[in-house]
């Protein structure tokens, strides 16, 4: 059976990259040599690996690797550190628009 890999690797300016393969030896071995010039993290070698989970369904790997690349700094930091609570909290809706900032009917 096939697997795929979501990871995130921290670069030397302190950026995070978020990518998706089917192969993760080999692609964690071209991202620390610089194998593809036109990469983002050709330019900030070297490189560090912060998380990284297996998949068995290349559809559920592709949906994690974009929700990541949509989450900000803090959020893919509390997922890094299995801080939990945080990360709740940082995906709760701030907006004062949203249901529970309504004042209640009655």
């Amino acid at each position: 059976m096939k697997t795929y890999h979501v990871y995130i690797l921290k670069c030397s300016d302190n950026s995070f990259y978020t990518g998706i393969t089917g192969n993760f030896e080999q692609r964690w071995i071209q991202h620390q040599v610089g194998y593809f010039k036109d990469c983002y993290t050709f330019q900030r070698r070297p490189l560090t690996l912060m998380y990284f989970l297996e998949f068995d369904d290349v559809i559920q790997a592709i949906r994690f690797e974009k929700q990541l690349k949509g989450w900000s700094k803090a959020k893919k930091l509390a997922l890094i550190t299995g801080n939990f609570d945080r990360l709740q909290l940082l995906s709760e809706c701030r907006n004062f628009t949203h249901f529970k900032y309504k004042p209640e009917k009655g």
